[in-house]
């Protein structure tokens, strides 16, 4: 569990330091407040990744180029010192020479926020996102397959643009997209056999009814991924950019059968939305051995107050959770599950019981 973090120029934090409590904390504060930031940093300082921007330069604070982030947890103190040039990441004083290293013997996350609605409603990039997250902590194999898959498509799709088009070069990384391309597709089909009975259990748990959610992965297109990204070459020409491949994939979502988006309720999607999340963290402890670190960024105001109480119990106990809101009332009276902080002016407060 995360014992200390400490923050520089990140986000709207100048200096930060916070002892966390072992079993998590309830972060409260007014919006703009930087209770997101929080958790973002946690996320970023375990997964090198953030829910909020696809690049870290936006982590930086305002007129800032460089930010750091430090958290001790038990047997490791990871460091990021963040600059746009050259990253400084380590583990335990020691320099990790890159992103995979670095991530190598990270703890496991779980993020969830009150835009998970997006897995069920939105398009495919979502649910692709959401596999990936899950796919890079299960397995390392998943990690190299991703980070290369996503190397080869932007240099193919820098080489489709390009003027010259040398059709050689072409064919060099789309043999290479469709090397990584094809492993991809068979871990992210494993990933979610393994899944799978994580989410309907989940889904029970929250909806109390005996509804049956299914998940489907849907390749973009049938038959071998080289001879369909070669067939489609001069369409990908015509876009400048790769149309074929596991970028454009899909993952359906069902209730009894049909289409979650267009006919499960409001109420359904949002179980199906905390479902997903919470299979992700009863496999990544099953399969890791670790029980992740739960991220909840301001969920529990969306929430009826049967599906609140039966979210709550179905954390895991041993889980430690940062939990932000902007207030209580959703606890109905009921004792706060965890400490509770008054976030102001990048300091935090203990809010006493």
């Amino acid at each position: 569990m995360l014992s200390r973090l400490k923050l520089i120029d990140f986000r709207c934090y100048g200096s930060f330091s916070w002892q966390i409590p072992q079993q998590g904390a309830v972060i409260l504060g007014n919006n703009a407040q930087g209770k997101t930031s929080l958790l973002e940093a946690v996320c970023f300082l375990l997964r090198l990744q953030s829910p909020r921007t696809a690049r870290p330069g936006p982590l930086a604070a305002h007129g800032r180029q460089s930010f750091g982030i430090r958290g001790e947890l038990p047997g490791q103190i990871r460091r990021i010192l963040w600059a746009p040039d050259a990253p400084d990441l380590q583990v335990n004083g020691e320099p990790r020479r890159d992103q995979r290293s670095y991530l190598a013997d990270s703890y496991p996350v779980v993020w969830m926020g009150n835009d998970d609605l997006s897995l069920v409603r939105a398009g495919a990039d979502a649910r692709r996102k959401y596999m990936d997250f899950l796919g890079t902590q299960w397995h390392p194999g998943y990690r190299t397959a991703l980070f290369s898959y996503r190397r080869a498509l932007k240099t193919r799709n820098h080489l489709l643009k390009h003027k010259s088009r040398d059709r050689l070069q072409i064919d060099a990384y789309t043999r290479q997209l469709a090397l990584y391309g094809t492993e991809l597709r068979s871990l992210r089909a494993s990933l979610l056999e393994l899944l799978l009975p994580h989410i309907i259990m989940a889904y029970r748990r929250i909806g109390g009814r005996e509804e049956q959610v299914g998940a489907a992965y849907r390749a973009a297109e049938e038959g071998d991924l080289y001879e369909r990204m070669c067939a489609g070459l001069d369409r990908d020409i015509r876009y400048g950019q790769t149309q074929n491949g596991p970028h454009r994939d899909d993952l359906e979502i069902t209730l009894n059968g049909r289409s979650a988006a267009q006919f499960a309720s409001e109420g359904q999607q949002r179980t199906i939305a905390i479902s997903l999340k919470l299979a992700q963290s009863s496999l990544l402890t099953e399969e890791t051995g670790h029980t992740p670190i739960h991220l909840i960024d301001d969920v529990f105001g969306e929430l009826d107050p049967t599906r609140r109480i039966a979210f709550l119990q179905a954390l895991p106990a041993d889980a430690q959770s940062l939990i932000t809101t902007t207030h209580l009332d959703w606890l109905h009276n009921t004792p706060c599950p965890l400490p509770a902080f008054q976030l102001e002016n990048s300091t935090l407060r203990p809010v006493q019981s």
